[in-house]
């Protein structure tokens, strides 16, 4: 019996043969493409099953429809960027692309190569859903509650800066909990949602704004706010980042990540081939104690 495909030293696919760089971009670009489709179609899906005709001038917010919205926005990312994590590091937002390429997370040629298909993705989840689900797609970002064009452009502005400081923070900066990162990043977009979907649609993305309207060919004349403000949201969590590193943030509140009864531990099984004094790691352990 032969070897398995792919361990015999020639590849099987094409695409493997080509070089190590260029063969990661695209496998970045497609996972990109594929993770960006399948959180946006989720979100898009739990959005048109929720989404009702906006309540008029001073009536109450539906917030029944908002947090089964907030919810599948959400958690659809927190899934999504937990599968693709490992693989392209789960971006899915043009913004936070730029946001990463800002903070030295992302190579620029990278970033250049995942944010067109990021924007593909977006349009590709909104016309599945189109053809998937009964009656208008109606998942499309519009301002609402009375909201004027420039509240909504520094609404999308900050929630933007809060969701990518969060990937920051969780993600790139890595840490002893950099594996629970997607619960994070997903939670950290369901508070954004709670707060901005019935001002904005809670954007934050995009392509999360473009699919709906191309599929729909319906652009609002505000519609540039939906770029222009995750753009700035980007740059000014990219530029707070910066800020704490020139600082040296790490040295304010220092040992996060040192684990000190292991640190023990391990020093007194070097030193002497005894097991660790019981004592001694009873008063080096964290007290688990409510």
């Amino acid at each position: 019996m032969g070897p398995p495909p792919g361990q015999n030293g020639r590849s099987q696919l094409p695409m493997l043969q080509f070089p190590d760089k260029l063969r990661y971009n695209l496998l970045c670009v497609m996972g990109e493409f594929v993770g960006t489709f399948l959180f946006l179609f989720f979100s898009f899906a739990g959005t048109q099953v929720s989404q009702t005709p906006k309540p008029p001038p001073g009536a109450m917010p539906n917030t029944n429809n908002l947090l089964y919205s907030s919810l599948a926005f959400g958690f659809s990312l927190m899934v999504n960027v937990w599968a693709f994590f490992r693989v392209t590091g789960g971006l899915f937002n043009p913004a936070v692309t730029l946001s990463l390429c800002l903070t030295g997370g992302l190579p620029v040629v990278r970033g250049l190569l995942v944010f067109p298909a990021q924007l593909v993705a977006g349009i590709a989840s909104a016309g599945v859903v189109s053809a998937l689900f009964p009656g208008p797609l109606n998942c499309s970002t519009r301002l609402g509650g009375g909201t004027s064009i420039s509240q909504g452009l520094f609404i999308e502005m900050f929630l933007t800066a809060q969701l990518i400081f969060v990937v920051i923070m969780l993600a790139v900066v890595k840490h002893k909990s950099t594996y629970l990162a997607p619960v994070g990043i997903g939670l950290s977009f369901f508070v954004a949602e709670m707060i901005g979907d019935y001002y904005t649609g809670g954007s934050l993305n995009p392509a999360r704004s473009l699919g709906p309207d191309v599929i729909n060919r319906s652009f609002p004349g505000y519609h540039w706010i939906y770029w222009v403000g995750p753009l700035l949201g980007s740059l000014l969590a990219s530029a707070f980042y910066h800020l704490l590193c020139w600082v040296r943030w790490e040295n304010i509140n220092p040992g996060q990540d040192d684990d000190q009864w292991d640190k023990v531990r391990k020093e007194s099984m070097a030193s002497s081939n005894a097991p660790v004094n019981q004592m001694q790691m009873e008063a080096t352990r964290p007290d688990e104690r409510v």
